[in-house]
């Protein structure tokens, strides 16, 4: 009997929010009628390390495949991946992700991984299962990265091309307790994700999509994602969809045609865009958006300072009105947009924050609703201006797992921390502060209990501050926020 294939998403958030694990959905769907395998989720299960154990002990598993992002999913996978290699030495433990497909090195200089996939792994980790169970040598294998026999020396083969995601099997839904995944949103009481096309045509090099991608984007047609969105709604009474796609708005006509063949379904969802592509769309493919029930845009508008946008090779001349254009436009359609913003850029983070917060300030005037998420800039190692800034002051990261899962690589990881040594922690306080103002004076759609009357108390006690831009020692808001419990914007996925 061949042995099970466990697939092993660990816990992605401190509090277990139940995310749809769609990387292993995707594993699994090209494993299905080969090799018998078990989807465990680290979100869900109360102590996934013993489930694992058990299914290693009783099914005699041989191998297991882990899908690591950095942040706590890596600090999971690192503590689980020890603890079973001690338990179980002959265990073969594959892990692909993010992390993995830029830190492949880090991975493997420990020994808890064997091999590494790296970029989209579909095809490869399925042609990696059939070689280990055959005797067979998979080192040649594209996208792989593994320790040369013999060596020991950290090898990796070029990325594999991007599997087509339009001719790829269905999730197997089958595989999972799809009812556990569905929970209320901003969106809906019933949300459910899918995944509709990999990459993205674009090069901001503060972006790690670009490093797995490298410009290229194959999306499900217009028609097979519909079916998808129709079986959840139909089967699972979803009534709202987040695609998790890097870029769903890409082509045009597939996005109008997907809004026309889900309009009768009722039902409202939320996506990721770029702010110069959305502005090319007609007036008609904007109301057919709008009429299919899109109701969030996540878009990264990045930095108040053109000049900081060209460093990020991001949206070409006068970058900072096209976002003012797209607010006015959702405004316009009824769509709330959600802006991310990546403050404290080198070489000048000083002014690069003066400049984004005057910015945030006339997009807000522009429409009230936008949504504002800020991240402090995080490095990525992508060839470039901003990267070549960051190692030119001295950054570099860390060469260990034991390192990356510290409590400040982990905060870094989650763009919340100021390692970086051109942010000084006076300059972080005043973003942070600037956020509780932000917050309290324009405070969250996406919160759902925050309705009403105290909506009316967080402007009203914040607006002398917003209004006089006093954002140092926001005493009282804080003290607000712990009777209140008021959330930060954050984006409808993730």
């Amino acid at each position: 009997m061949i042995p099970l294939l466990i697939l092993y998403n660990p816990a992605s958030n401190a509090t277990r929010k139940p995310i749809l694990p769609m990387s292993l959905l995707a594993l699994g769907a090209l494993l299905e009628g080969r090799h018998e395998y078990a989807i465990v989720d680290g979100n869900l299960e109360a102590d996934p390390l013993t489930t694992i154990d058990r299914l290693v002990r009783e099914t005699g598993a041989d191998l297991l495949g882990v899908t690591v992002m950095p942040g706590p999913q890596l600090k999971s996978a690192v503590l689980h991946c020890r603890m079973l290699k001690e338990l179980h030495p002959s265990l073969t433990i594959v892990w692909g992700g993010y992390f993995p497909t830029q830190h492949y090195d880090v991975c493997l200089r420990d020994r808890c991984v064997d091999y590494v996939v790296r970029g989209h792994g579909e095809v490869v980790f399925s042609a990696l299962v059939a070689a280990l169970y055959a005797g067979d040598d998979p080192t040649g294998l594209p996208g792989l990265a593994f320790r040369a026999p013999g060596t020991g020396q950290i090898v990796s083969n070029p990325l594999a091309p991007i599997p087509h995601p339009g001719r790829l099997p269905r999730f197997p839904y089958h595989r999972l307790e799809l009812g556990r995944y569905i929970r209320p949103t901003f969106l809906g009481k019933r949300t459910l994700a899918h995944h509709s096309s990999y990459g993205c045509p674009f090069f901001c090099n503060f972006c790690a999509v670009v490093n797995m991608v490298h410009g290229r984007w194959l999306a499900q047609s217009a028609e097979q994602t519909a079916d998808v969105v129709r079986y959840l709604a139909n089967t699972w009474s979803v009534d709202a969809i987040e695609f998790y796609d890097n870029n769903f708005f890409v082509h045009e006509a597939r996005t109008a045609e997907f809004a026309e063949r889900i309009t009768d379904l009722g039902i409202a969802w939320w996506g990721e865009a770029r702010i110069d592509t959305l502005l090319k769309y007609q007036e008609r493919t904007w109301a057919l958006m709008a009429e299919s029930g899109l109701r969030m845009i996540f878009m990264g508008a990045e930095s108040g300072s053109d000049e900081t946008l060209r460093r990020m090779n991001k949206g070409g001349t006068a970058a900072t009105e096209k976002t003012l254009v797209i607010a006015a436009k959702t405004a316009q359609y009824g769509i709330i947009p959600e802006f991310s913003f990546v403050l404290g850029n080198p070489p000048d983070p000083e002014a690069d924050v003066r400049q984004t917060i005057e910015f945030i300030r006339r997009l807000k005037r522009v429409n009230p609703n936008a949504e504002i998420v800020l991240y402090l800039y995080t490095p990525v190692p992508l060839p470039g201006d901003l990267y070549d800034q960051a190692t030119s002051h001295g950054f570099r990261f860390p060469e260990t797992l034991d390192e990356w899962i510290s409590a400040t690589w982990l905060d870094f990881s989650q763009r919340r921390n100021n390692h970086v040594p051109w942010l000084k922690d006076s300059l972080r306080r005043d973003i942070r502060n600037f956020e509780r103002v932000l917050n309290a004076y324009y405070p969250t759609s996406t919160d759902r209990k925050l309705r009403g009357a105290l909506r009316l108390i967080l402007k009203a006690v914040s607006a002398w501050r917003y209004h006089l831009r006093v954002y140092r020692y926001p005493l009282e808001l804080r003290a607000l926020h712990k009777v209140i419990a008021y959330q930060r914007p954050e984006t409808s996925g993730f």
